[in-house]
């Protein structure tokens, strides 16, 4: 890599790279059919970064060693040719399915989603909406498209860097080398630790996971070193490894490994070794392999394969707005016919626009105004089915009548038009204290302690938890203003009162330790009258194996003990939790509102709350169950009478809760 070497050839084509790109596209699509070995499928897409970042830069390198220059309008313009006409089909498409087969409530999403899309940002959009790509749950049809997002983003700024760096570096292949690794390096860095404070920022924005493309990048002056050569022996045994590494990863890696940070370093180094050592075609290497016809058929049309599969998997899962779990035979089914499919878009989309006269023979500027265009008419169209969507009645004509709270529950099997609150304000309803900053957020580790109530004789009850002890606001809210008790409220988002380790964003959450700590100690110089414990159990945050409702009783013991002994503590049953917001299945069956509920089998954790009394008996707490006043003995329905129930899965709506105050009176023994 000496500064004497002013020219760099462009790679020959490489049928082991293209092999490398079945396996990556591979490891995504069995990941996300389900595959139960494939866990760690995800990092597929590190092996794409890897990819690009070679090839990008080796085309490039050669533009500007062997010319002096790179043409930034006919870069721009091939990568338009190659990316979008096939994407953006893939878009309007997904779109047009959406409108047709998912839910109208969520329909507005799907538009916002395809207009990031249409402008090249759908990674940000996921970032910012917190989105944990590696959770179960209701994902965007588009969520695959983040890493395209990160590869369109990378492809602005890389070309502009390499040039920059070439004249800094006063055209010194090597000087500009050196550059580009302190760019990867400082990338590097910035995604491990943004992985520990957030992981979403961490997993989908650029300046993080530039570095596995600048990995790729480097590798290209690399291959260009005649003094990097290795022997063939070890390029042999370096292209299995590799091969082997990606396989085992895949298979080791899983939702709980926290990623990216330092363990997307693994993949990324296991694709450099393939990359790096089969450039050498040492006989017997896994280039063998990865060359073999299939392979080769199946990296060729990777790029349609993943655009492809994803719309095909998760509409199937989501339309109607019952979010259900396809069989493992039809996920599987749906992936190979994703094959025919993809090689269709790859055929007479993908190939077809990269050789039509009129733009690949003309200035690069017909291309990127064609591609603009196309944007334009995307983020215009979708907009107006914003429009359009936010104006389409989402209730039935018929009106319910008031409830009271019973048990059981007179259910509604409509929506009606009187709902409280509305289907499209159901995921914004939210007790108060969350909008006066009461309810505190993942980041604080300090008490509010907020106080609601002004008789001054009445007894002090604590509230205590996470987001499910403040789905119980409203209703202690009403006795505070009624005089019969003075409330204190600590709760924190997704931090529970239980005394358990939890993980939130993929990384311990010590700020939810800190905070339950503080609380435990302001409660002992405190000594309120009463202190209730609520908790969501069944978070995403815990580890949900055999031996959770044990740690999780353990955890309910152990807060009970570090509570004042003068204390009376009552222990609140959860909420039944129903397989997806109701309120998007409800926008899909206005008149059958009980197909979104589900079974007080499949909502109720008998097993958790049976653990929770029991730890509450034998640490002297009282335990108070109000499931027959949400469910009926054989079902749990979102609606009862002119109220909705839950807000989202799990979460009871401030109105529901309101008309549990007399209940929950009698509960607590204020009567």
């Amino acid at each position: 890599m000496g500064d004497q070497q002013t020219t760099v050839r462009r790679q020959p084509f490489r049928p082991d790279i293209q092999g490398l790109r079945a396996v990556a596209v591979l490891l995504v699509v069995l990941y996300h059919a389900g595959t139960p070995f494939l866990t760690g499928g995800y990092i597929g897409v590190d092996v794409f970064f890897v990819i690009s970042g070679f090839l990008i830069t080796n085309h490039l390198l050669s533009s500007l060693l062997n010319t002096g220059k790179i043409s930034f309008a006919s870069f721009y313009a091939k990568r338009a040719r190659r990316i979008l006409p096939a994407s953006l089909l893939i878009v309007v498409l997904t779109t047009i399915a959406a409108a047709i087969w998912i839910a109208p409530l969520q329909l507005r999403g799907v538009f916002q989603d395809a207009i990031a899309t249409a402008l090249y940002v759908p990674n940000l959009l996921f970032a910012y909406q917190n989105t944990d790509y590696l959770a179960e749950g209701t994902p965007s049809l588009f969520q695959h498209f983040w890493s395209l997002g990160v590869e369109e983003q990378f492809y602005l700024v890389w070309p502009a860097l390499i040039a920059l760096g070439f004249v800094l570096a006063r055209r010194s292949k090597r000087g500009l080398f050196w550059m580009l690794v302190v760019i990867v390096a400082a990338s590097f860095a910035a995604g491990f630790v943004l992985t520990t404070i957030s992981q979403p920022w961490a997993f989908f924005s650029l300046p993080t996971r530039a570095w596995e493309l600048g990995v790729g990048g480097l590798l290209a002056f690399a291959v260009e070193s005649p003094r990097w050569r290795p022997r063939q022996a070890v390029a042999r045994v370096g292209t299995w490894a590799g091969l082997a590494a990606l396989v085992a990863i895949g298979v080791g890696y899983t939702s709980d490994t926290v990623f990216p940070g330092i363990a997307a370093a693994a993949p990324v180094a296991a694709t450099a070794a393939i990359i790096y050592f089969g450039n050498w075609r040492s006989s017997a290497d896994a280039g063998v392999l990865l060359s073999t016809r299939g392979m080769v058929f199946i990296g060729t049309i990777s790029y349609s394969l993943y655009l492809v599969h994803w719309p095909a998997l998760v509409i199937p899962a989501q339309a109607g707005g019952v979010d259900r779990d396809l069989p493992l035979w039809l996920t599987l089914g749906i992936a190979v016919l994703c094959v025919p499919a993809a090689w269709l878009l790859y055929r007479f989309v993908e190939r077809a626009a990269q050789q039509w006269t009129p733009i690949a023979v003309g200035r690069p500027r017909r291309s990127l105004l064609a591609a603009l265009a196309a944007s334009v008419l995307i983020v215009g169209a979708a907009g107006a089915g914003i429009y359009v969507t936010n104006s389409s009645p989402l209730a039935s004509a018929a009106e319910a009548d008031a409830v009271e709270a019973t048990n059981p529950p007179a259910f509604s099997d409509f929506v009606p038009s009187n709902l409280k609150p509305s289907l499209r304000a159901a995921a914004g309803s939210n007790p108060t204290i969350y909008a006066d900053g009461c309810h505190v957020n993942e980041g604080a580790v300090d008490p509010k302690g907020c106080l609601f109530g002004d008789n001054a004789d009445a007894p002090l009850v604590e509230l205590f938890g996470d987001s499910h002890a403040a789905q119980w606001f409203p209703p202690l809210h009403e006795l505070a203003e009624q005089g019969e008790i003075q409330l204190r409220v600590d709760t924190k988002s997704s931090c529970p009162s239980v005394d358990i380790a939890k993980l939130e964003d993929g990384v311990p959450y010590v700020a939810c330790d800190q905070w339950r700590a503080a609380v435990v100690d302001e409660l002992g110089s405190l000594e309120p009258d009463m202190i209730i414990l609520a908790n969501y159990a069944r978070s995403d945050g815990f580890t949900q194996d055999s031996g959770h409702t044990a740690r999780w009783g353990s955890g309910i013991e152990s807060t009970i003990d570090q509570l004042p002994d003068d204390s009376q503590v009552y222990v609140m049953a959860d909420s039944p939790t129903l397989p997806a917001t109701p309120a998007v299945c409800l926008s899909a069956h206005l008149t059958d509102a009980k197909v979104c509920g589900a079974s007080r089998d499949e909502a109720v954790s008998e097993e958790l709350n049976a653990s929770e009394s029991r730890a509450a008996s034998a640490s002297g707490a009282e335990y108070v169950d109000l499931t027959d006043y949400v469910c009926s003995s054989k079902e749990c329905s979102p609606i009862s009478g002119d109220v909705l129930i839950y807000r989202d899965s799990n979460h009871l709506t401030p109105q529901f809760a309101t008309l549990l105050a007399p209940v929950l009176s009698t509960a607590l023994g204020l009567d």
